[in-house]
């Protein structure tokens, strides 16, 4: 039986970028993957901009919750990312730990926004190549 890799992906409000990037991982890595994202200060609200433009990806994110990472597994990661929310992201045990640091699209032009989920789409996509 092969493992499935864990991921986690975790930004500050668990709105936009953890969000996005947890859906690709779903979308790329389909049975071999499990995802994960959390965040440190949860907004309670998925982005409806993140559900509009992750939609355009073949996506469905209005299903996806804001959590906070006291409701994700604990357990050791095969790979935690952070998404550039520096010091507001306490430490996960994960294999391979990276931040990405990227920007928040929250306030961003729809232009700017698909931009940021698209970098999000590549990463996700290099992510699961190394795992």
């Amino acid at each position: 039986m092969t493992h499935k890799k864990q991921i986690l992906f975790v930004c500050i409000e668990n709105s936009n970028r953890s969000q996005m990037a947890e859906a690709f991982a779903k979308m790329l890595g389909g049975d071999s993957v499990e995802s994960f994202s959390a965040g440190s200060k949860p907004s309670g609200v998925v982005n409806p901009k993140a559900i509009e433009f992750m939609k355009e990806s073949g996506y469905d994110l209005s299903t996806h919750i804001s959590k906070s990472l006291d409701e994700v597994p604990k357990i050791e990661y095969d790979a935690v990312i952070t998404m550039g929310c520096g010091d507001a992201c306490p430490f996960v045990v994960g294999r391979i730990r990276e931040d990405w640091g990227l920007p928040d699209p929250k306030l961003m032009q729809p232009q700017d926004f698909r931009r940021v989920r698209d970098l999000i789409g590549e990463k996700v996509k290099n992510l699961l190549t190394r795992l």
